[in-house]
């Protein structure tokens, strides 16, 4: 099964407004790039979220295109944006398709939440000819997350800042090309990006990166986080009080071994 988060309506619509034009939607279309879609072909995007991959698919190979999520609530919004598209709530790990269903299969920043990668991977790879995966890169060349982790691990501890760097967690290149070997994929492409995650304020940032935390962190110590973080931020600040914070990310495409 995937790792859960039960996102309530509210959540899935914040997620929407503020991580996808933040950073999600820009990436998806550097994955569809990668994937080298053309119009008429059948997509899947596995582990959708709210759309954002599905639909820059749809914008190039045409309406063919199924987004599968487990979260009802993220679907609830893909729906909601293209009503037009197939969404499906599924797990990753056992894809409800027959063997090459799929002209191309697609995932945008979810391997690191698969209780199984592996197992994730070699399903891609049985419904689909060829598969395209982005994933965080490494925390220690992702400069903006970097500095947030450290200040997150020494205000709040060592649990807190392992949930942030959670994110990163299969980011090293050599572990992708284990996962996917496990999976008997065979890596065409391994390109490794640097962009930014770009919001209008810091608060803003913090409120959507320290999400995951936001149970275990008391009001004192998030007000703390805030002060601290916007020193070891300051590199990224623009004079308007906006953030692009550095990420690195890893875009990776391939086949099923014969």
């Amino acid at each position: 099964m995937e790792t859960e988060y039960r996102l309530s309506a509210d959540a899935a619509e914040f997620y929407q407004d503020t991580f996808v034009p933040a950073l999600f939607g820009p990436w998806a279309q550097r994955l569809v790039a990668a994937a080298d879609l053309h119009p008429g072909q059948t997509v899947l995007d596995v582990a959708c979220g709210t759309g954002a991959v599905t639909r820059a698919a749809a914008g190039v190979a045409g309406p063919i295109v199924v987004g599968l999520d487990a979260n009802p609530a993220m679907l609830a919004v893909a729906r909601r944006l293209r009503p037009d598209l197939d969404w499906r709530v599924g797990d990753a790990h056992a894809l409800p398709f027959g063997d090459r269903t799929f002209d191309r299969v697609l995932c945008q920043a979810a391997l690191m939440f698969f209780t199984d990668p592996v197992a994730a991977l070699r399903e891609m790879g049985r419904v689909g000819g060829r598969v395209a995966v982005s994933v965080p890169g490494r925390l220690s060349h992702s400069a903006g997350y970097a500095a947030l982790t450290g200040v997150v691990t020494e205000l709040a501890g060592d649990r807190a800042g392992a949930l942030l760097g959670g994110y990163f967690a299969v980011g090293e290149p050599a572990l992708l090309r284990s996962l996917w070997a496990g999976a008997g994929l065979v890596i065409e492409r391994f390109e490794t990006q640097i962009g930014a995650t770009r919001l209008p304020s810091l608060s803003t940032f913090l409120d959507a990166e320290l999400l995951p935390i936001a149970d275990e962190v008391e009001p004192d110590v998030r007000r703390r986080i805030e002060v601290a973080a916007r020193t070891a931020l300051a590199p990224y600040l623009g004079a308007d009080g906006s953030i692009a914070a550095p990420i690195e990310a890893h875009v990776i495409t391939g086949i099923m071994s014969r």
